[in-house]
């Protein structure tokens, strides 16, 4: 899935730790989640009269307006002279306007999600207290090529067009699978969007700089990402949090030492991003490999890395593990599974 991320600063401070397991964060004050309903308010505006509507939202959400039409939907900034921002906005109300009637039942009440999303906050202010949690949280209707989930300076952005479960007509479609493969679109379900949201935070706590890297220290960050989910969704299932099927966790356990000695024939630090784009990212696959194997196989294999890693370090705090050079880690887990 596509996802678009930024903000205006980016924090990487680090945190006390979780000597025990699972944390006790029913003293973490993070104040009462609402979320604010900018769908229902972008879809609300008059087609005819479209310039006079969306300057009237940009009042109302000064803080996300400007967001979704430029970069959600690709439209570039509103101003008295942008003509194109304003006549794709239109476009857009008009061509999406089923796409909400037909969303509109799923999420009339999302009282759900804003608990969820109280819980997932409260872990990530224990083991980063510093870190600045979104002043607001918004869901919004965006293309189905656009964000699940969008971090802006100012507000933390849900796409519920990525949320209508994997039976959606559209995603069921030709253009849809041609889109979001069935692999990906299985994904799209309500269970999701804590998990994504969460991963999002992490990225923008701690952003991915692996690009370039050899394979095994890509896999080694990705994974890193994995593990820290553990920490911030810890009653969560491993499906969730890393987005394999259950049978794919399965069969990945079962055939770890094969796994990791295919991985060990083959050139762990090569740079040949056709390459490492077969073992890390989504695929359907892992070509070279049985059937069973799941795509994104490198990034389970880092995941392995970092537990066995962060087994070793118990003492060590989940803010300064993800500072680890990934290079480090891997020479020190030793990994070696039987």
């Amino acid at each position: 899935m596509k996802k678009y991320l930024f903000a205006a600063f980016v924090f990487c401070l680090a945190a006390c730790g979780n000597r025990g397991g699972k944390p006790d964060v029913s003293g973490v004050e993070v104040g009462a989640i609402h979320i604010e309903r900018f769908d229902t308010a972008f879809f609300a505006l008059d087609s005819n009269n479209i310039v006079p509507g969306l300057y009237r939202l940009n009042q109302r959400y000064p803080w996300f307006t400007q967001d979704f039409v430029a970069n959600i939907l690709g439209a570039g900034p509103l101003s008295d002279t942008s003509v194109t921002a304003f006549a794709s906005a239109r476009r857009f109300l008009t061509s999406y306007m089923p796409i909400r009637d037909s969303l509109e039942p799923r999420f009339k009440d999302l009282g759900w999600l804003e608990k969820e999303l109280q819980t997932g906050f409260k872990h990530v202010k224990y083991y980063f207290p510093q870190y600045p949690l979104p002043r607001k949280v918004v869901a919004y209707i965006g293309p189905f090529d656009g964000p699940g989930v969008a971090v802006t300076a100012y507000a933390l952005g849900i796409g519920l067009q990525s949320y209508a479960g994997r039976n959606f007509s559209f995603y069921l479609s030709q253009q849809g699978q041609e889109m979001y493969p069935q692999y990906i679109s299985r994904r799209f379900e309500t269970e999701y969007i804590q998990a994504n949201c969460l991963r999002n935070l992490a990225e923008d706590i701690c952003p991915d700089s692996s690009d370039g890297r050899p394979m095994i220290e890509q896999m080694i960050v990705k994974g890193r990402y994995w593990w820290l989910m553990e920490k911030l969704q810890p009653d969560a299932p491993d499906s969730i949090r890393t987005g394999f099927a259950a049978s794919q966790l399965k069969w990945c356990e079962s055939n770890e030492a094969e796994v990791w000695g295919f991985f060990l024939k083959n050139d762990l630090y090569t740079i040949d991003p056709d390459i490492i784009k077969n073992y890390v990212g989504e695929n359907p696959k892992t070509l070279g490999m049985p059937d069973a194997a799941p795509g994104n196989i490198g990034t389970w294999v880092g995941w392995r890395i970092v537990q066995k890693y962060a087994g070793m370090h118990p003492e060590m705090p989940p803010a300064q593990l993800m500072h680890v050079p990934a290079r480090v880690i891997f020479e020190e887990a030793k990994y070696k599974p039987k």
